[in-house]
């Protein structure tokens, strides 16, 4: 059975020789969990983007970490369930959507990536304007 540690091993891979951040795995694995909880806790699944998406704006903000969000949203490989086949509110299903969108383009191409709103800091403006 597919399970967080095989999605994780799907995209932690690094990119162009640089590792991707340890602190990384936990905040992707808080966000799987509430994705596929069910119910789904608005929530909760909104505060773990919070923190994932602050991550990714500040110190996490690397090319690798970037790519492995994007990856790890876009292919959904490893997941048990399809994140797209959850009963999400569609504003999550947006944002999730941008996540695996552009937000790879954030630091080599960021001009590409704010063009699409896939800046971290575009996607936790979005996150903290959700109202749940």
């Amino acid at each position: 059975m597919a399970s967080f540690d095989d999605a994780w091993t799907a995209v932690a891979g690094g990119r162009e020789g640089e590792p991707v951040s340890p602190e990384l795995r936990p905040l992707l694995e808080r966000v799987y969990l509430d994705v596929l909880s069910t119910p789904t806790d608005p929530a909760a699944l909104k505060k773990s983007l919070e923190v994932l998406l602050e991550f990714m704006a500040g110190r996490g903000r690397t090319n690798a970490n970037c790519w492995a969000a994007d990856l790890f949203f876009c292919l959904s490989d490893g997941w048990e369930r399809d994140w797209t086949d959850q009963n999400l509110p569609d504003e999550f299903h947006n944002i999730l959507a941008k996540m695996g969108e552009a937000l790879h383009d954030t630091v080599q191409a960021t001009a590409v990536a704010k063009n699409f709103g896939c800046l971290p800091e575009q996607l936790l403006e979005e996150v903290r304007n959700l109202r749940i």
